[in-house]
């Protein structure tokens, strides 16, 4: 029997599947698209810069160890068609320990990322939706937290969507972005156990 790395948690398959969505583990094949991805300046426009196909590598890395070493993490995410044919890898979505140093910092962020075709069908917020019931469920955390540029207001509609509540005076400079860069000043938005179970 494999024995799992402490602080591992497994996740039941049945919260990671919706209706169209499905999360699960990083393959090789989800690179190639992963990297177009991130070579997409409409979907990086909120994001530091464009990537190298050696970059979009490493990150698919890092954040796949990250679901070795924990069971959960930014999943790669799934659309299933409707007709029942075969599944399309979209991007990520998933739940994250933010190693930046961020005021709000120790906590479990969401995101996500998605390639444009899926965008504006509501799958972001059925896979959110899937990664907001993992932690409350699954990994029993108190509070996830969400952020982005104040410019981003597709990511910021989607928070509110979730029920996700904007905290205006915690807005913070991320780290990771330089100097002057207009994206650079973020808000940050907060969802409790308590308003999630109301919901």
């Amino acid at each position: 029997m494999q024995l799992e790395p402490p602080g591992h948690t497994a996740i039941p398959p049945d919260l990671l599947q919706g209706q169209r969505v499905r999360l699960r583990h990083w393959t090789a094949e989800d690179r190639a698209p992963f990297a177009a991805m991130m070579a997409d300046p409409r979907v990086m426009q909120f994001l530091p810069g464009l990537m190298t196909r050696a970059q979009s590598d490493a990150h698919v890395a890092r954040i796949s160890g990250a679901i070795d070493e924990r069971g959960w993490g930014f999943w790669a995410a799934e659309h299933l068609p409707p007709d029942g044919g075969a599944p399309q890898f979209m991007g990520f979505i998933g739940l994250n320990h933010p190693l930046h140093d961020l005021h709000f910092n120790p906590c479990v962020e969401i995101g996500w990322r998605l390639a444009t075709p899926f965008w504006g069908q509501g799958l972001a917020s059925e896979g959110a939706r899937l990664a907001l019931r993992v932690g409350f469920e699954a990994l029993d955390l108190d509070e996830i937290v969400g952020f982005t540029s104040l410019r981003n207001a597709r990511s910021r509609a989607l928070m509110e969507r979730l029920g996700m509540r904007e905290c205006p005076t915690e807005t913070f400079d991320h780290p990771a972005v330089p100097a002057g860069n207009p994206i650079m000043r973020h808000c940050l938005y907060r969802l409790d156990r308590a308003r999630w179970t109301a919901a």
